[in-house]
């Protein structure tokens, strides 16, 4: 199993924006694809950034070309683009839980 800690830097001012679309449209559109969100939060000392963890139940690299190709998804994109780009930058590091975690 692959765990993800994704970070995403919204466009300044933004950040309101890319919330939106994750909980209006993306969270249900990564459980489409096998992948499972864990938890969202917001960074109190980074301002516009989104953090949060998902878990892979197959291929990450399988799941995110199948979620950008899904229409529904380029649907919800381009309408949260209607005035401009809300995300600067996105980074991404994929995770396998030690022995120990609490997590697994």
């Amino acid at each position: 199993m692959t765990f993800e800690l994704r970070t995403y830097t919204a466009t300044p001012g933004r950040l309101d924006d890319v919330v939106t679309r994750f909980r209006d449209h993306t969270v249900a559109l990564l459980e489409r694809h096998g992948i499972e969100s864990l938890g969202y939060w917001t960074a109190t000392d980074r301002p516009d950034t989104l953090i949060y963890v998902v878990r892979h139940t197959g291929d990450p690299k399988a799941s995110w070309s199948a979620f950008v190709a899904d229409p529904d998804w380029i649907d919800a994109k381009a309408k949260s683009l209607v005035n401009g780009e809300i995300v600067d930058h996105i980074d991404s590091v994929l995770m396998t839980p030690t022995d120990f975690s609490a997590i697994v």
